[in-house]
């Protein structure tokens, strides 16, 4: 299982970066993630079927499951947690396959995301879930970039640095939702 010392990565996720990464992985990511959840999830996956581009270039794209607070005066954004990513089950394989690169959320995945994560040499981090108020102060700025009438829902460009976040499920296969429970059984005897 992954590293307990936590790894820094600045800027791209490439296939190269996705690919040294392993389930149960530190990371302390800075650059740019967009948050997005179900609905904007849903306006994306129209917007693709209507053949008209999306708000954003899914192409490398590390998109973050979250909904964020509104933000305090100061503060570039309020507490901003991950949300379920099942989710996002139902869009997630279509995204991954126009080269979305990373997403990052909490909880685990449908078959049909796992599959297209190992196909796309993508990856698939966890937030760490209840501390929406600690991953805040990772934001340096965010900005509204599409689907404003959405509220805390809107797709917003996130410039983060350090941003906690863990392997979930990597493109060879690992994915702690599975490996987890059964070291933990194991240990207990």
């Amino acid at each position: 299982m992954g590293t307990l010392e936590a790894r820094h990565i600045s800027g791209d996720i490439t296939r190269e970066v996705a690919c040294s990464l392993h389930a149960g992985d530190q990371v302390l990511y800075s650059g740019i993630v967009y948050t997005a959840r179900d609905a904007a999830h849903k306006r994306l996956v129209e917007a693709l079927d209507a053949g008209e581009d999306t708000p954003i270039d899914i192409d490398g794209t590390i998109i973050y499951y979250a909904g964020p607070a509104p933000a305090k005066p100061g503060y570039p954004i309020g507490p901003v947690g991950p949300t379920s990513s099942y989710r996002m089950d139902p869009y997630a394989p279509r995204l991954l396959d126009l080269g979305q690169r990373a997403m990052i959320g909490k909880g685990a995945r449908s078959q049909e995301v796992i599959d297209a994560v190992g196909r796309n040499e993508a990856i698939y981090f966890a937030a760490i879930g209840g501390a929406a108020a600690l991953i805040a102060q990772s934001v340096k700025s965010a900005d509204v970039v599409a689907y404003d009438d959405l509220g805390t829902e809107a797709i917003r460009r996130l410039e983060v640095a350090d941003m906690p976040i863990t392997v979930a499920i990597d493109c060879h296969g690992g994915n702690i939702y599975e490996t987890g429970p059964a070291e933990y059984l194991a240990s207990r005897g």
